[in-house]
């Protein structure tokens, strides 16, 4: 899984965007905790009076403890690299024991601001395949040719150094004049270095500058910075506001805070965080209802323990892609509800969390090329495509009276494995005449993967021409998730009930 995807997921997982530095410092350290007997009382002691293994092995338990406390309530983890070095050999060697104990679920993000051109490709290759982190930051100045050598990194991603708080940094940032100031010129520029996926942007809390590179990056990650002041404490309501209104996408992310440290003063600091982080996603929902342009879903019943695909299906339901009332299916038979699944295309949000749901079914199976059926499965086939480098084909709906008359669009070879892609399975009539044209030209299918299947025993007609069927969501699943979500009545949770 890249780094988008793996963030994206943590952020749904634990519904947070709080992301924790794990460092070795004793300034970030919570005063609280020497209090409360927390941390090794020798951490809060002066450095030069402590043998440096000793040392370190206190800082490996601190480090252990604040991984163990909040796993469950963060989205990322950031380790500052230089942190690390400053105790030598030792020091590294934490780092690798840090990283090893990080859940392989989370995202890291190693913060090294990179700024050697020199050395980019050793040091790219060293933490990305050595290290196996999954971002770092870099301070871009020197321009792409610094860049360049991270990007090498399939699934891997960047952070690119853009503006910080500290006040000295203006006479640079802000040059020439506050009106095109040099930091928005590095925003707008490194947008071409690289896809959003694998690059975004790391901005100190200024909710000002934070406005200004939104507007400019709309699409851009951004993460903000851990150096949180009194002045911009975002357990203060008013400022969180502030913060989440200047830096978040129009749906709503696109947006990692940084855990003051003060939280981790006590026994228990996940009691904190999970405030915090609560109190930023009630407040991420009204920040968002206020722009007149958002398209923003967030589930009514965001802090319900997660499920696989819930908040999914909640999406689709709230978009209006699952309807009641008769209507005629692509069959020409009559059911009392219909499922449209056009709409999609058009919120990127929702669409992202569709392809990835595919995918994770597809990195299963054995396969050369992706053939979505048209015309429904077309964009969900590219977006696949894409997602996994893989070549896509299509069989034609009907063939072209005109040109090259072709049954199969796209370049492919007999005897090349096909994997088929549909969006709703019913009747299956529609894929398995799709899946026969494929086979007809000498492509060999297997496996076909739907993101819903009606459950009319369609997977066992399937199987009787050949094929394995996959589904990302079943309708028991979905009628389920919404009669539990009240989001339908029984007798709309009994139509959906009866007609699998």
């Amino acid at each position: 899984m890249n780094f988008f995807d793996k963030l994206l997921t943590s952020i749904e997982r634990n519904q947070s965007l709080l992301y924790l530095e794990l460092d070795p410092n004793s300034e970030s350290l919570a005063k609280e905790a020497e209090g409360e007997n927390i941390s090794p009382k020798s951490l809060f002691a002066n450095p030069c009076e402590k043998d440096n293994q000793e040392l370190i092995q206190d800082w490996w338990e601190w480090l252990h403890f604040l991984i163990t406390e909040t796993k469950k309530y963060v989205c990322a983890y950031k380790l500052s690299l230089g942190y690390y070095q400053s105790f030598g050999i030792p020091g590294l060697q934490l780092l690798q024991q840090t990283l090893k104990t990080i859940p392989s679920e989370i995202p890291i993000i190693l913060d090294a601001k990179h700024a050697d051109l020199n050395t980019s490709t050793v040091f790219a290759q060293t933490i990305f395949a050595d290290w196996q982190v999954d971002a770092c930051t870099i301070s871009p100045y020197t321009g792409l040719d610094l860049v360049a050598p991270f990007l090498l990194y399939p699934g891997k991603a960047v952070f690119l150094l853009c503006a910080t708080a500290n006040p000295s940094a203006a006479v640079l940032q802000e040059y020439p004049n506050q009106e095109q100031p040099l930091y928005l010129k590095l925003v707008r520029e490194a947008q071409r270095w690289a896809t959003p996926e694998q690059l975004g942007l790391e901005v100190g809390i200024m909710p000002d500058m934070l406005a200004k590179i939104r507007q400019a990056a709309p699409e851009r990650l951004i993460l903000i910075q851990g150096d949180i002041g009194e002045e911009n404490d975002i357990t203060n309501p008013e400022e969180l506001t502030q913060i989440l209104a200047a830096g978040l996408n129009i749906n709503g992310e696109g947006l990692l805070l940084p855990i003051p440290p003060k939280l981790l003063g006590n026994a228990q600091p996940n009691t904190a965080i999970e405030s915090l982080r609560d109190t930023i996603n009630e407040q991420r929902l009204k920040v968002v209802e206020g722009s007149p342009t958002c398209e923003l879903w967030l589930p009514d019943v965001v802090f319900l323990q997660h499920e696989p695909h819930r908040d999914l299906i909640l999406q689709l339901y709230d978009i209006g892609c699952i309807i009641f009332g008769d209507h005629v299916q692509a069959s020409g038979a009559i059911f009392p509800y219909y499922i449209d699944l056009r709409k999609i295309i058009s919120i990127p949000q929702i669409f992202h969390k569709i392809v990835t749901a595919y995918a994770e079914i597809l990195q299963g199976l054995e396969f050369d090329r992706i053939a979505g059926i048209p015309y429904g499965s077309l964009p969900t086939a590219t977006g696949l495509a894409l997602r996994l480098e893989r070549p896509m084909i299509f069989p034609r709906k009907e063939v072209k009276a005109h040109g090259t008359s072709r049954l199969i669009e796209g370049h492919f070879q007999p005897g090349e494995k096909i994997v088929v892609v549909d969006d709703i399975m019913i009747s299956g009539n529609s894929v398995i005449k799709g899946a026969e044209k494929l086979k007809s030209v000498g492509l060999e299918v297997e496996d076909i993967v739907v993101f819903i299947d009606h459950e009319r025993g369609v997977k066992d007609k399937l199987q009787d021409h050949g094929y394995r069927g996959h589904s990302v969501l079943t309708l028991t699943e979905i009628s389920q998730t919404l009669y539990e979500s009240k989001k339908i009545n029984s007798e709309q949770f009994n139509i959906l009930k009866n007609n699998h």
